[in-house]
């Protein structure tokens, strides 16, 4: 606007001294007019593309304030599922190392029942290998030694402890049983079982009712004998009748009814050690517990 009026201003002095100045004069005059007009719409054509470029830029401002916006939205999205997983890391890292732990002390525990169960393994071959030293070839006849699932069983045949439907222990057996009571007494740790057994032949005996009866008997008699004549702790001996109920081999044969009548005494480690053992829940450190 202020170019405009400088211009009209030019055009009106130039006329009113039009008649007063000469040609050359006016030459210039038309000349510096011509440059003014010139820069007037250089200015304004700079002008129309100032505008143009300011609103270029305010829809450019526009345009990044609209992104700068969603990248808020997205860092704030992110940065939520960021935390939620650490969280869920933190917690799978606790969950891990409670898995770690107990399985730790699930094999710790393990472990000690594999040892215990292997020493005794080792203590039952000791046992079965120094009573089939101590006997002699004769008595070995007569005496079966051998071990089964972790327990010695001694069987002993009823013709050497008894006589036929007897259950006072035979003279005989005497020398045998005390070597064995002397191996016995040597493992203090191990409980002793005296087990009898017989055929399906039924007993005719007015003191005696069934095959319950003397087998039960029979068991008595032995456990008597290896504590009063042998000196074994009774706290540590049982007695049991299995009647015809525990056979080996069939009863029709007079050589299966032979390995029927028979008289076991069964060492065992002391099963209350081995029920604390498996009573005892694994240990875990208590540290990574939340």
């Amino acid at each position: 606007m202020r170019t405009s009026l400088i211009l009209t201003a030019a055009i009106v002095a130039m006329m009113s001294v039009t008649s007063c100045v000469s040609n050359k004069q006016y030459a210039e005059l038309n000349a510096k007019y011509e440059a003014l007009n010139r820069d007037y719409n250089d200015v304004k054509m700079d002008l129309a593309e100032c505008n143009s470029n300011t609103k270029n830029l305010d829809r450019l401002l526009i345009d990044q304030r609209d992104r700068y916006q969603e990248l808020r939205d997205d860092y704030a999205s992110l940065k939520g599922s960021l935390d939620q997983s650490l969280k869920q890391s933190t917690q799978g890292s606790v969950n891990i190392a409670k898995l770690v732990d107990e399985i730790n002390a699930s094999n710790k525990y393990i472990k000690q029942l594999v040892d215990a169960k292997s020493k005794s393994d080792s203590l039952n071959m000791v046992l079965t290998n120094n009573l089939t030293r101590s006997l002699s070839r004769d008595e070995l006849m007569d005496v079966d030694i051998k071990v089964l699932k972790g327990v010695v069983y001694i069987s002993l045949a009823d013709n050497m402890l008894f006589n036929s439907g007897s259950y006072e222990v035979s003279s005989r057996a005497m020398e045998t049983l005390s070597k064995i009571a002397k191996i016995i007494k040597d493992y203090g740790d191990y409980d002793v079982l005296v087990e009898g057994n017989t055929d399906d032949v039924p007993i005719s005996r007015t003191n005696i009712r069934n095959n319950w009866d003397l087998s039960a008997l029979r068991a008595s008699s032995v456990v008597q004998v290896l504590q009063n004549d042998f000196g074994v702790n009774p706290a540590r001996l049982s007695a049991a009748g299995r009647g015809e109920y525990n056979p080996v081999a069939e009863n029709t044969t007079a050589q299966g009814r032979m390995l029927n009548r028979r008289t076991q005494i069964i060492v065992t480690p002391k099963l209350d050690q081995f029920l604390d053992l498996i009573d005892k829940a694994p240990e875990t450190d208590s540290s990574s517990t939340l």
